[in-house]
């Protein structure tokens, strides 16, 4: 396991192998969150690529010297027996999958069977000059193996013995012995606690996108929510309290009054959790935002656009064509049923712009911020929650008495 002249062996071979797996884990990080490379691949190549060039470097080395072992046959032996067994498990080593602990532990007993071997077959002299082991910076490989499978506390594992190995079998309770165990374990432990720590924040990271992916899921169904059984439910309360307010028709009062309580009711579970919904099906292909505001266009809604097609990707056309449903429900909501509303739509070099204006009464400063906290949910899902998703904006500017106009800006790129 060492030489006599700076002999590193095997400890030397796997601080190398160190600063290569420190570095590894940022680049891991960044390809999990591209696409979802494993934090377990870079790591495990390296110790394949590694095992390969230190099998070829016992073989010359023992080719170089093996006239001056005492038993030079056994030793061949002992190297055809590790070059079988390292060429048999490289795909193994390839990755976390098919390198399993049997694997492992025939590894180590191999790298532990060398080092003992090395005692036997080769001359006390050359043992105490500080000659390599037969494995020589092989048996590194094995540590790596166990730090790259289980952490530090297996590599420790796996270092300790073949460190027991060495001493009780080729030279001794050495310094130049002591200098290369401990580089082994220290070089091993280290590994093994860096590859914790990635494989830790993936999880994390993990945890994290599935957490986005939920709200973003939630805000997108509390949106299509708002835009149908809120809105009729609000009705039913409306209606049922005018007429209740008549003295007319007292059932379907109470039905208003259940509405009214159902609607509470699906706020409170819409800002909580997601609720399972069926979104109509978005159109195919370019699509020309025009066709889809069209419909909009009534006694009291003027709707004005360019001469030429408005062509934007059909979903995020269909989702513009719905936030300006949503804010034209507001204006029925809230400004009442003789206001007017005009629906502007731009085509722009880099943007789509559609501004919705009406001539109610308008909202002083903070109000939406108060519906948002209230559990209404038409802007900040309906509305800006549709045009973020698109990599847009909503703005709403609003005076008292002077209506309110909401600009939606949708760009061209990346829609």
């Amino acid at each position: 396991m060492t030489d006599g002249s700076g002999r590193t062996g095997a400890g030397t071979a796997a601080g190398g192998a160190l600063v290569q797996a420190a570095a590894g884990p940022a680049g891991v990080g960044a390809a999990v969150a591209a696409g979802g490379m494993s934090v377990e691949l870079p790591l495990w190549r390296a110790i394949s690529y590694f095992r390969l060039l230190a099998l070829g470097y016992a073989v010359l080395r023992y080719l170089d010297s093996y006239l001056e072992f005492v038993h030079p046959v056994a030793g061949w032996i002992y190297m055809g027996a590790l070059i079988l067994w390292t060429l048999a498990t490289v795909r193994a080593f390839a990755g976390p999958q098919r390198c399993t602990w049997y694997v492992l532990g025939t590894d180590l007993t191999v790298a532990v069977t060398g080092v003992v071997m090395s005692g036997m077959v080769d001359s006390p002299d050359r043992i105490q000059r500080g000659a390599l082991t037969l494995p020589t910076i092989w048996a590194a490989s094995t540590v790596l193996g166990f730090a790259a499978k289980g952490g530090w506390r297996p590599a420790a594992f796996a270092g300790t013995l073949i460190g027991i190995a060495n001493i009780f079998s080729h030279g001794g309770f050495t310094g130049d012995n002591v200098h290369n165990i401990v580089l082994l374990m220290v070089a091993g432990c280290a590994i093994g606690y860096v590859i914790e720590l990635a494989r830790a924040s993936e999880a994390t990271l993990t945890r994290a996108l599935q957490v986005e992916s939920a709200t973003r899921e939630r805000e997108r169904l509390s949106r299509d929510i708002h835009d149908g059984v809120l809105q009729v439910l609000a009705l039913v309360q409306r209606r049922g309290g005018e007429l209740e307010q008549g003295g007319r028709d007292t059932g379907f009062a109470e039905l208003g009054r259940l509405a009214g309580e159902q609607e509470r009711a699906l706020r409170t579970l819409m800002t909580g959790g997601p609720l399972p919904h069926q979104r109509g099906a978005a159109p195919a292909g370019p699509t020309d935002l025009r066709a889809l505001l069209a419909p909009y266009a009534a006694e009291l809604v003027t709707v004005s656009a360019p001469g030429t097609p408005v062509l934007l990707p059909g979903p995020a056309a269909a989702e513009v064509a719905a936030a300006v449903g949503a804010a034209l429900d507001n204006v029925r909501r809230h400004a009442g049923p003789g206001a007017r509303a005009w629906i502007l739509l731009e085509d722009e070099p880099q943007a789509v712009t559609v501004s919705i204006r009406d001539d109610g009464p308008g909202f002083p400063a903070g109000r939406l911020g108060e519906a948002e906290r209230a559990g209404r949910l038409g802007v900040s899902q309906s509305i800006r929650g549709r045009l973020l998703d698109l990599g847009g904006s909503a703005e709403l500017y609003s005076v008292p008495g002077e209506g309110v106009e909401v600009e939606l800006k949708v760009p061209r790129e990346g829609a």
